[in-house]
């Protein structure tokens, strides 16, 4: 049987991995992207471009390189475990050079319409109109996965902010900013305090006259740099404490967390302390900022005067500058206003298929915001939907709304067999069960299994160390040398002697 046709709306890192995947699974992919190169949100230009993600120049992932890796294709292990936006895209590049993903993508094609075709109820086939060079092509595909992701459409609300049409300042989304020279000596205040909200905020105060960060509500903050330095997702991110968190009441972990966080700086102090919000932010720096006053927390805005904003608290700041870090709607224009294909609460299975449709043809990559690293989550729905169509493809089953269970694929893909490795091979176990949940885990069995993936595995420590470790520590002693050890245990023995002798004595 000849393979199916699916088309992929976008190439940044979901339609990518959605052309890899399709390929493994023998479907016949064709990639639509509107631009005319790879790297969708990761790839930085100087100017905005409507319906295109934008991001500033500093971008930086907040999610450990080892969690964010492809499943079957690690990270350079001289990598930055934190990377700035041109490493992820020099790594996307060596990933689609690596796999040959370039001959399966058109560029500077925009899909301008995605229908259900006409016998849709009995092939799930889909009309999808892209227009190429001011010409409109018809193609039709068996299966669709969109593939643009979150933050092509900026959300601003100023309908909630009374008197910003009149303020003389300049006011803007977060997502037209793109460095801070332009910005300095001003006042600025920043409205949100997501990531990119408190990123924009520690980087302008170092050329601005004051920044004010202003949320209405507030959030933990996390730091990336956990214990003894090490990277955050390492520590947080394993499946022991997936484990270990079923048996504890969801009131001790919450404590244990929030006791954690305050050791680190104390959220009410602050002015950081949400009273029913579990909202968290990455942000190593801002208590250093908000220490130094470089940043000034302040509430929720009341109202806009022509120079300054007055705050629900009843004080006020004359500002030069106002930036929206409000974050972004879902937005795909292409599907028109069909509610059998994306309903207003966006409601889908797994997060990936709309489920009110007779065939479930039609897939959304990317678009979840998972606590971690999103990469995982994205190549799971990616298996998820190509392995979906797959059987579809095999059985010509026909699917209803409350037979998207068949689509959990029994054959396990998703993760390993940890009694098996415990069996097999103690010392990957030990890694996979203790260690952070890397993608590779993915990979070590069923379909989709990668020779390298146990290699990947069982080094990754190395990976994230090697970075740190561009000066190494020459010491003329180790640091804990023989001596040392021969004073301990003779120490001990002295203890135990003195105390065996004590006893003896009593007992006289």
């Amino acid at each position: 049987m000849p393979g199916k046709r699916v088309a992929v709306i976008g190439a940044g890192v979901s339609g990518l991995g959605a052309i890899k995947i399709c390929l493994e699974e023998g479907l016949e992919p064709t990639c639509f992207e509107r631009s005319n190169d790879i790297g969708g949100l990761w790839r930085y230009e100087e100017k905005v471009e409507a319906g295109r993600p934008s991001i500033y120049k500093s971008v930086t992932s907040n999610a450990l390189k080892e969690m964010t890796a492809f499943s079957d294709y690690p990270f350079p292990d001289h990598f930055p475990n934190y990377l700035h936006n041109s490493k992820v895209m020099e790594y996307i590049r060596m990933y689609v050079k690596h796999f040959h993903l370039k001959k399966h993508i058109q560029f500077l094609s925009k899909v301008c319409s995605v229908r259900k075709h006409s016998d849709f109820s009995s092939t799930g086939q889909w009309d999808v109109v892209v227009e190429v060079e001011g010409k409109q092509k018809s193609f039709v595909f068996d299966g669709v996965m969109v593939c643009t992701g979150l933050y092509t459409n900026p959300f601003l609300p100023l309908q909630n902010f009374p008197g910003i049409k009149r303020f003389k300042g300049q006011y803007m989304h977060s997502g037209e900013y793109k460095t801070p020279e332009e910005f300095r000596g001003k006042k600025i205040i920043v409205v949100g305090i997501g990531n990119s909200g408190i990123d924009l905020a520690i980087e302008l105060s170092h050329v601005v006259a004051q920044v004010f960060l202003s949320t209405r509500q507030v959030a933990w903050i996390w730091n990336q740099v956990w214990d003894n330095g090490m990277p955050m997702d390492t520590v947080l991110f394993t499946r022991f404490n997936s484990v270990v968190n079923r048996f504890y009441p969801t009131f001790l972990i919450n404590k244990w967390a929030v006791d954690k966080l305050n050791l680190q700086f104390n959220h009410d102090i602050y002015g950081l302390l949400p009273q029913h919000s579990h909202h968290s932010s990455f942000a190593d720096d801002l208590p250093n900022h908000i220490i130094s006053g470089r940043v000034l927390i302040k509430p929720n805005i009341g109202e806009f005067t022509e120079t300054l904003a007055i705050f629900e608290d009843g004080t006020e700041e004359d500002l030069d500058v106002v930036i929206f870090a409000t974050g972004y709607t879902f937005y795909f224009p292409f599907l028109g206003n069909d509610s059998t294909v994306l309903d207003s609460q966006c409601s889908m299975f797994k997060f990936v298929f709309p489920p009110q449709q007779e065939k479930p043809t039609l897939a959304f990559i990317g678009i979840l915001q998972p606590v971690g690293p999103p990469f995982p989550h994205q190549n799971s729905r990616r298996k998820l939907c190509s392995e979906g169509w797959k059987l579809l493809s095999d059985l010509f089953l026909t699917f209803f709304p409350s037979d998207f269970r068949m689509l959990n694929n029994p054959r396990n893909i998703f993760r390993p067999n940890l009694f098996s490795l415990f069996l097999r091979d103690p010392k990957l176990f030990k890694e996979v069960f203790f260690g952070p949940c890397t993608p590779y885990q993915y990979r070590l069995q069923g379909p989709g299994k990668w020779a390298g993936a146990q290699g990947a595995i069982l080094t990754q420590k190395k990976c994230i160390i090697k970075p740190l470790r561009t000066r190494i520590l020459i010491r003329n002693q180790p640091l804990y040398s023989v001596l040392f050890w021969l004073k301990i245990v003779c120490s001990a023995l002295l203890l135990f002697v003195l105390t065996l002798r004590f006893q003896m004595k009593w007992f006289e």
